[in-house]
């Protein structure tokens, strides 16, 4: 069974998502506040951290940030605040996506899959030539270094480790990256994403042989 960590003050939030991701097959352990929430990352094993921003005794920033160096769970970030500042520093702490409140559980559910999918939290290392992908630690490792992935670079490489031999649309990626970019990614955006990812991947990122250009349609990661 998937276990969660929600990290909520508020009393009738954790008692509304606990019983509805009980009903959906999930197991919750609620924490009102940074200290329990670090005690409980240290003492028990969890698949994903529902994260609430602003806590009474710190704030989500510092756990997040604490979680992901300690134990590199995937974290979305529940969150009263929308602005683009909370957005960007929750992204640059290591979080996998955030959801503004008021939401819809139902809307939550389908981003905690998301995230869980895209995270691989299963504990499979994918290989794509020399490249490992370690998705319960989050990282990839190239001829035994650690690449220095962000947040939206993991997402893109998931994303297509997940789909190999198949070209996935521009509109397709931007799909993937909005899930935890939201309205601060663009067509823009996705180009510069993929030609970092190809900066840390590839041997020669002019000549790539794993993240191909297929003209006209998209891009397609090779089998090899």
């Amino acid at each position: 069974m998937t276990k969660i960590l929600l990290v909520e003050d508020d009393a009738s939030i954790v008692e509304n998502l606990t019983e509805y991701l009980a009903g959906e097959g999930y197991r919750v352990r609620s924490a009102p506040g940074q200290q329990a929430a670090l005690e409980l990352a240290a003492q028990e094993r969890f698949d994903l951290v529902l994260l609430d921003v602003s806590l009474a005794d710190g704030n989500g920033f510092t756990v997040c940030r604490a979680i992901k160096a300690d134990h590199h769970i995937p974290v979305i970030f529940l969150t009263a605040s929308g602005d683009e500042y909370s957005t960007v520093a929750g992204f640059d702490v290591g979080a996998d996506d955030y959801i503004a409140k008021p939401f819809r559980p139902r809307e939550l559910l389908s981003r905690i899959k998301n995230v869980l999918r895209l995270t691989g939290s299963a504990g499979a290392v994918i290989r794509l030539g020399d490249v490992e992908v370690d998705t319960v630690k989050g990282v990839a490792i190239k001829n035994g270094r650690e690449l220095n992935l962000s947040a939206l670079e993991y997402r893109l490489l998931l994303v297509f480790l997940n789909n190999r031999g198949r070209v996935l649309s521009r509109n397709q990626l931007l799909d993937a990256i909005f899930a935890i970019a939201g309205e601060f990614v663009n067509d823009n955006t996705l180009t510069v994403y993929i030609k970092r990812l190809r900066e840390k991947l590839e041997d020669d990122p002019q000549d790539p042989k794993y993240i191909k250009t297929v003209r006209g349609l998209g891009y397609k990661v090779e089998l090899s």
